[in-house]
């Protein structure tokens, strides 16, 4: 299915609805758009196999432009909003975009960035702005009708490596028709229960692979978005009851935002249309998902995956109060748990959590990256900790390289420790994420002083502003603390174990 079926059929029913400004865009607007979007992509050279970049907040032209690269064939690359201009231009240039598309709200990013990516021809939704053509003026020149080679695309995502360099995710396309059905949709078919009368609410930003992903399968389906252009949690529970509301995709943060609000304030709201209510991204806290299910009922569902899909494990309620705390069953690709030497190990054995016979990985312009996800035997990782009982439910117990997962956001530490090391007052640098009630995690920088005399409150102030001004601010740290000596082996390896384990209870803490 696709949207442009549903243009036929229901050409008046909703295929999303803004949520503050409830501007909605049908299924006939949609293909439409879509359509004008595909047919300027080639007015201006794009063929099949090109690359177009998004650096876009949650607008109703989100999916006008990624439907728009599907059918002409085109890899669309959904670049998170947080980002500075340096490390924006490292991603347009790494993925080849030949046009890129920028929303108003991202202006202060996408202005300095115009100049760093030479070549790349430059739209800005909302109207035109310095170099930047107005798309909406140029897509409306367009025909309404369907370009003469239409093929399906592909998002091509970027999922951040521990080197802090982003890594590319750039599927083979299909060459086949813009209709053909793909293993998202039907997962969300045979899994969670969409289908064409799905009323889905999306709380998350559409750069991520979830949101993103999950929303254009119920558009597939037929179904209505609810696109919600900042979470807030009573809107969300409102979004819910005005709109009956029957699906939707959260992290562990939305959940307990959600529980935190006063008894009275949750219970104003029905939320007994929904049916499925998906989360994923980060480990949700047992505690908080057994508040969930008494509260909305044994619709809570959870998958363990990543933007490379190599594999795909999943659970619902009534199977996770029976195994609590696990993320699931593989249903895509075959559970593996490997020691170091890449064995698979028994039950209830803690090591490497590998998908066997599923999907291959493959990082754009890093053939080193996907060589490490990969063992002797041909199994996938995506570098995550855990153990499986006798059934095959797997428990996650650490994550890549001591990612951080904040509030649902994946922050990897290399990249502040590599700035906070140029710092002229840091001697060595270790970056964790320790233990937050509402984020899940939060970003702590663990300081060896150079001059052990500094005064530390001055000195943690000092670099809390060199990170805001050299890093988004979602990896900026938000808490700094020291240590005398940082535990290093003599070859230089960072034991960041000990470091992270002293805020999770762990071990003795050396931390001041």
């Amino acid at each position: 299915m696709h949207p442009f079926v549903h243009a036929q059929t229901q050409p008046d029913k909703p295929a999303y609805v803004m949520a503050g400004s409830g501007e909605t865009v049908t299924y006939k607007q949609l293909d439409e758009r879509s359509n004008q979007g595909a047919q300027l992509f080639r007015s201006l050279g794009l063929e099949t196999g090109d690359v177009i970049a998004l650096l876009m907040d949650n607008t109703a032209r989100y999916f006008e432009i990624t439907w728009a690269a599907q059918r002409a064939g085109l890899y669309y690359t959904c670049i998170s909003t947080k980002l500075t201009p340096a490390e924006v231009e490292y991603i347009v240039k790494d993925c080849g975009a030949k046009a890129f598309i920028a929303s108003p709200a991202l202006d202060p990013v996408s202005e300095p960035l115009a100049a760093l990516i030479p070549g790349v021809k430059l739209f800005r939704t909302g109207g035109a702005r310095g170099p930047y053509e107005d798309f909406e003026t140029a897509r409306a020149a367009m025909p309404i009708t369907p370009i003469a080679d239409e093929t399906a695309g592909s998002d091509m995502l970027y999922s951040s490596g521990t080197t802090g360099r982003p890594k590319g995710v750039k599927p083979a396309l299909t060459g086949g028709p813009i209709d053909a059905p793909n293993a998202l949709q039907m997962m969300a078919q045979g899994l969670f229960g969409f289908d064409g009368d799905s009323v889905y609410i999306s709380p998350a930003p559409l750069y991520h692979a979830a949101p993103l992903r999950w929303c254009m399968s119920v558009h597939k389906l037929g179904g209505t978005v609810l696109v919600m252009e900042k979470f807030d949690p009573e809107a969300a529970l409102a979004l819910i009851e005005k709109h009956r509301a029957t699906c939707g995709q959260f992290v562990p943060t939305h959940f307990v935002r959600m529980l935190k609000l006063p008894e009275k304030v949750r219970a104003k709201y029905d939320v007994s249309s929904m049916r499925s209510a998906v989360h994923a991204a980060a480990p949700c806290p047992v505690p908080v998902k057994e508040q969930m299910i008494a509260w909305w009922g044994p619709v809570i569902f959870e998958y363990y995956a990543g933007t490379e899909g190599n594999g795909f494990c999943w659970i619902n309620s009534e199977n996770w109060l029976a195994h609590k705390g696990s993320v699931g069953q593989a249903v895509l690709g075959e559970l593996r748990i490997c020691d170091e030497d890449g064995n698979e190990v028994p039950p209830r054995t803690e090591g490497a959590v590998y998908f066997a016979n599923g999907p291959a990985v493959n990082y754009h312009n890093a053939p080193e990256k996907t060589a490490e996800s990969y063992n002797q035997h041909g199994w996938t990782t995506l570098g995550d900790v855990g153990w499986a009982d006798e059934d095959g439910y797997l428990y996650l117990t650490d994550r890549k390289s001591f990612m951080i997962i904040s509030g649902g956001v994946n922050i990897y530490p290399q990249e502040i420790e590599n700035l906070l090391i140029t710092h002229p007052k840091v001697a060595d640098a270790a970056v964790v994420g320790a233990p937050h009630e509402e984020m899940g995690e939060e970003v702590v920088a663990v300081i060896q002083p150079l001059d052990g005399s500094h005064d530390q409150a001055s000195l943690a102030e000092e670099l809390m502003a060199f990170a805001r001004a050299n890093l988004s601010h979602v990896k900026s740290p938000r808490r700094i603390d020291f240590m005398t000596e940082l535990p290093r082996h003599p070859t230089g390896k960072l034991y960041k174990r000990l470091i992270r384990d002293a805020y999770w209870g762990k071990g003795e803490s050396k931390i001041v």
